[in-house]
């Protein structure tokens, strides 16, 4: 188990920045990679941003590329997701993901635990 929470949401205007973050607990956050997703509201939950277990090789959705910035720092089981620019279409409940997959991947499926979300709410 690899129990995951969200903090960092709110309500910011648009071309704001928010920092969300994930903690994991236990010993084994570094033998996972980590992904974003995120749900707005009437609309299936979608990809975001991946890094690797050792924080290399960040994957961005087109959407948010250029604009969110994806960071981990494994001494303290944490992942980040850095969001500038914001925009009112990034609106949406956030959640982190961590997979055991050895490969970058945006299927839901091949996420082992998920977060419980965090609300960003971006007003024009």
């Amino acid at each position: 188990q690899v129990p995951l929470v969200e903090s960092g949401g709110g309500l910011v205007q648009a071309g704001g920045s928010l920092r969300l973050s994930c903690a994991a607990s236990g010993r084994t956050f570094s033998s996972y990679s980590m992904g974003w997703f995120r749900q707005a509201p009437g609309k299936e939950r979608e990809f975001v941003a991946f890094i690797s277990r050792i924080g290399i090789s960040p994957y961005y959705a087109n959407s948010v590329k250029g604009r969110f910035t994806i960071f981990r720092d494994n001494s303290k089981n944490t992942v980040y997701l850095q969001m500038n620019n914001l925009k009112p279409e990034d609106t949406a409940v956030y959640y982190c993901a961590a997979s055991s997959r050895f490969y970058k991947t945006e299927a839901e499926n091949e996420y082992d635990y998920w977060g419980q979300g965090t609300q960003v709410t971006v007003s024009s």
